[in-house]
């Protein structure tokens, strides 16, 4: 496969203009799967960096996030920590966050009913850990490793950087756990999956020399009586590899070249831009700034 050169000279309109550093600063599980789902949308989020409140649903994963970091970093610490107290911390900030504007809900009511929802799904997944759960070996870590091409040798010329909820100890390894609020039950399909998963291996393997046995994703859902579905996939293989350092040749491609179309699809519909700065491309200009996207 020929190597891609990161050419900085020919970027030009509104990725030249982007804040020093951005785009090119990192590449994350999260940015590649934006740019994925719809590479306008990656342009608007963080090329033209604009934003909007986070949705409600956003809002609560967010909330159930802090309260289950809050929990197992207490519990790394060796300190006792009640399952109340773990709540009140899932909620510590809400009021904050509502009244500052960070986050727009529909009425009083909704805001009740979220937070209460918060503070079940937490309840819910602290009922169902096993009492002798080991201590982790890492919360909300930040992972940041060189993008070398196992296959080749080449580096990319930009680092991953990954932020992994949860390792924790197995019987015959490390096990790396992430964090999921969902609407109802199903079993996650792999795939839909595979980039984060493989980018979180890939990091965990190069910054302690270890190789993970598992991954797992930990889900919440939000059902009218709040439950946890845990899915365990096995260690990454190289092949895993191979098509994370694919996408990622692709990514690099595509904002070296500028190309960043809009891809319609089932995700539009979930989509924060879709009735402003989406609805507004022409499909050559971006109505809030910059110039051409290119050819």
């Amino acid at each position: 496969m020929s190597g891609i050169t990161i050419d900085r000279s020919r970027r030009a309109g509104p990725i030249a203009a982007a804040p020093s550093g951005s785009i090119w600063q990192y590449v994350s599980p999260t940015r590649l799967s934006c740019w994925l789902s719809c590479p306008l949308k990656f342009r608007f989020r963080y090329v033209e960096g604009l934003h909007v409140p986070p949705t409600p649903s956003l809002l609560l994963g967010q909330q159930v996030h802090r309260g289950l970091e809050y929990w197992y970093r207490r519990r790394m610490d060796r300190a006792d920590v009640a399952m109340e107290e773990t709540v009140a911390e899932t909620i510590a900030d809400w009021d904050r966050r509502v009244f500052d504007g960070e986050v727009q809900l529909d009425s009083p009511a909704e805001e009740a009913r979220l937070r209460g929802q918060a503070g079940d799904l937490v309840r819910a997944y602290l009922e169902q850990v096993p009492a002798d759960e080991p201590r982790p070996l890492a919360v909300e870590s930040r992972m940041s490793a060189p993008l070398v091409d196992p296959a080749s040798g080449e580096d990319l010329g930009l680092p991953l950087l990954g932020i992994a909820d949860l390792v924790l100890p197995g019987e015959e390894g490390p096990v790396v756990v992430d964090f999921k609020t969902a609407a109802r039950a199903a079993p996650p399909l792999e795939i839909t999956h595979e980039i984060q998963l493989s980018a979180y291996a890939w990091l965990y393997r190069q910054l302690t020399g270890e190789r993970e046995t598992a991954l797992e994703i930990r889900s919440l859902i939000k059902t009218k009586t709040p439950k946890v579905d845990v899915h365990r996939y096995p260690a990454r293989t190289d092949t895993h590899f191979h098509r994370l350092f694919a996408v990622v040749r692709e990514y690099v491609a595509a904002l070296d070249g500028d190309r960043l179309n809009y891809r319609p699809g089932f995700t539009c519909g979930m989509c924060e831009f879709r009735t402003g700065p989406c609805a507004a491309w022409d499909g050559r200009y971006s109505p809030w700034g910059g110039d051409s996207l290119g050819p």
